[in-house]
């Protein structure tokens, strides 16, 4: 178990050094951040100026080597724009962004696990019919068209839930402020969760319908059955427990995906977390704080896939020797 957990660590850091490659790569050619922090009447000197302040007039390798120096004692950089730590931005930002993520994780799971296990006990019934087109639509759709739906009917046409905004949020556990405790946060987090946790739910609907229906066709159903137990009881303690690996699965993989790839919805529902700052500093060329950005998602998404990985070592051992 210990190499095998070894090992996972190993690949997992792989991925991190890949990834903080590529991306400090991929802004070396993308915008000037010089451009944008002298304007656009500034002259050449002036430039040449900033670039030697910010070190970007050094070859890419050594700009790399100290990167990745500074990162392993936890600095990613100053803000170009902000002149602050790009660590410190994003941190601020993150927890509007989690609890995003945590809300559309909790709306798509209890969502998407009921409603394929009533679609299950019932395949032919026009429930299920309807509820299978939907989740074709859930997984079809783009982000922004379902959040724009949604706020044209609940926001502007039924004027029963707020547009954008985070509402009204309180300080809890030092820094960290929540909007889960207040009536006005609860209400604005409702559109944007289920914008972003849609997807998901379709694709949960999908496999537990799936996995349900083939768990009820088993002996082991049939012979639950024999015994005289109730339909519900048949999914729940026999038929779902047995789907609920390869959910559980996603749910772990996704819940990071949902961290981190949450800008669309966030801008546009004007939600202030690490994603609506990110689109933000890629406009500004601000190269700290996108790459402060990428790493900690990478950080969230790595880890929680060790995680899975481990969890599905103990579930079935002879994962440990894949």
């Amino acid at each position: 178990m210990i190499a095998f957990v070894g090992r996972r660590a190993l690949q997992s850091i792989v991925v991190l050094a890949i990834v903080s490659f590529i991306s400090f790569l991929i802004f070396q050619y993308i915008g000037d951040p010089v451009l944008t922090m002298a304007g656009q009447f500034a002259t050449q000197a002036e430039q040449a100026q900033i670039r030697e302040a910010l070190g970007l007039d050094r070859p890419f390798y050594v700009q790399y080597a100290e990167f990745v120096g500074n990162a392993l004692r936890g600095n990613l950089g100053v803000s170009y724009v902000a002149r602050v730590p790009a660590l410190g931005l994003i941190l601020e930002r993150l927890p509007a962004s989690i609890e995003l993520a945590v809300a559309a994780e909790l709306l798509a799971v209890g969502l998407g696990v009921s409603l394929g296990s009533l679609a299950a006990a019932y395949p032919r019934s026009a429930f299920s019919k309807a509820t299978l087109t939907g989740s074709l639509l859930g997984v079809s759709v783009p982000t922004f068209i379902v959040g724009i739906a949604l706020i044209l009917v609940f926001a502007v046409g039924l004027g029963w839930l707020p547009p954008f905004g985070r509402g009204e949020v309180v300080p809890v556990f030092g820094s960290w402020r929540t909007g889960f405790v207040t009536a006005s946060g609860l209400q604005h987090l409702i559109l944007p969760a289920l914008t972003l946790g849609m997807f998901q739910l379709a694709l949960l609907f999908r496999l537990t319908r799936g996995g349900v229906i083939e768990a009820l066709q088993t002996d082991y159903v049939r012979t639950a059955r024999a015994k005289g137990l109730g339909p519900v009881r048949v999914i729940v303690k026999h038929a779902l427990r047995n789907v609920l690996i390869p959910v559980v699965t996603m749910i772990g993989l996704q819940f990071g995906q949902l961290i981190g790839f949450s800008l669309v919805t966030e801008t546009i529902f004007q939600w202030p977390g690490a994603g609506n700052l990110l689109l933000q500093s890629i406009f500004e060329s601000d190269f700290p704080v996108v790459a402060s950005y990428i790493i900690i998602v990478a950080l969230l998404v790595v880890g929680l896939n060790l995680l899975v990985d481990i969890a599905y070592a103990f579930l079935d051992p002879r994962i440990r020797y894949g």
